[in-house]
């Protein structure tokens, strides 16, 4: 069954990441500018994380099977549409379709195994989640490079349409929650939003979220937009070149999430170890943004991919941090503030870009330096805003 969720998790990361080579054909047909296509990109990660709430009241109301097959086919429909989008303005409604349909797609996998495994398992089994779901990254590497390059970038969204209506169909038929998984005691709507607010009234909330918000969306920002771009226009690479080393990237990253999962820590340690891998991953960054060498940011970048990893252990932090209850919500804001991030900051990116392309300035230096700021400004708020009580022994 968690296999099965896989598939979901996976189409999810192809469709989160096709900014990367898709950019410079998009940019060609619809005459888009930097910031219109941080806005194309984030149009996918606002739409996912706008509705995390709805999918863990739904999860939670309804069940994680239920909650998937409803809304994975409203993915669907929107590649369909991306794949035939005359203009721009169509092509951002099909990308917030695709984002409202793969909402739920890791939010029911991190449910699922918080439901069904020992949480001293949980880490290491997320981390095996994310690692299999990485292979949509691989999708969107040399393959979809190579296919936007023989035919157009509408075939890549023909493709990633078809492999999510297969992705439906395994899950309909694999993933089988027993009757217990479901409350039999239904919430009302007012009643499930309540209890919301009561994440949000915890005080230790804030710092998990602002860190959250950044941490994810960093990766994606340079690996699902920025990445073509940076080979590309930077460095002269071809679009398959460029597709080359997002997929050494997305390989490197599989890795990444197994390898941190199996090296969790508890408590207050593993709070201590996510904001020092905070620290090298901000750095790392910063590097990329000043140097110039093609081998050196293919270099941090794949260190930047492995590092990533260290991401689950936010996720076991949050499994932690709240009541058995709420675990789901939980993980639904958590998730939430995870891809609102990333919408914010590929349309901040954006804005810098084209802000520094305006004053003579290199607006690929500009977008990876906002994005080492704006992970400082992250891990400050996690390492001094208020821990939660079980882990500030």
């Amino acid at each position: 069954m968690v296999l099965a969720l896989c598939a979901g998790v996976a189409l999810s990361q192809a469709f989160r990441t096709v900014g990367a080579i898709m950019a410079s054909p998009l940019q060609a047909d619809f005459h888009l500018s930097a910031q219109a296509l941080g806005i194309f990109s984030g149009a996918f990660h606002f739409a996912f994380g706008a509705m995390q709430l709805f999918m863990g009241i739904g999860i939670d109301l309804h069940g994680v099977r239920r909650t998937v097959l409803v809304a994975f086919p409203v993915a669907i429909a929107g590649a369909l549409l991306s794949a035939v989008a005359p203009n721009y303005l169509v092509l951002v409604a099909g990308q917030a379709l695709i984002g409202v349909g793969c909402a739920p797609a890791f939010l029911v996998c991190t449910v699922f195994i918080a439901r069904h495994f020992p949480a001293a398992r949980f880490a290491t089994v997320s981390g095996m989640v994310l690692a299999i779901g990485g292979l949509g990254m691989l999708a969107t590497g040399t393959p979809l490079a190579w296919l936007v390059q023989a035919f157009s970038w509408r075939a890549g969204f023909l493709v990633l349409a078809l492999a999510s209506a297969l992705a439906w169909l395994a899950i309909w038929r694999w993933v089988h929650e027993p009757a217990s998984a479901v409350p039999q005691k239904k919430e009302s709507i007012p009643e499930a939003v309540r209890q919301f607010g009561a994440l949000f009234a915890m005080p230790h909330t804030l710092g998990i979220m602002v860190l959250g918000a950044v941490t994810y969306a960093a990766f994606i920002s340079l690996r699902g937009l920025w990445l073509g771009p940076l080979m590309m226009e930077r460095h002269g690479y071809s679009l398959v070149q460029s597709g080359n080393v997002a997929l050494a990237v997305s390989v490197i990253a599989l890795f990444g999430s197994p390898l941190f999962g199996r090296l969790d820590r508890d408590g207050a340690s593993r709070r201590r170890w996510i904001v020092a891998c905070g620290i090298v991953y901000a750095g790392l960054f910063a590097l990329i943004a000043v140097l110039h060498s093609a081998w050196l940011d293919i270099a941090g970048m794949v260190l930047i991919g492995v590092l990533s990893g260290f991401i689950v252990w936010q996720y076991a932090d949050v499994r932690v941090a709240y009541p058995a209850a709420l675990t789901g919500r939980a993980m639904a804001v958590f998730t939430m503030a995870m891809f609102l991030g990333v919408a914010f900051m590929q349309w901040g990116t954006g804005v810098a870009a084209s802000v520094a392309a305006a004053h003579g300035a290199d607006p690929l230096t500009a977008v990876l330096a906002t994005i080492a700021a704006l992970l400082v400004m992250g891990i400050a708020a996690f390492a001094w805003l208020p821990a939660p009580k079980s882990t500030t022994a």
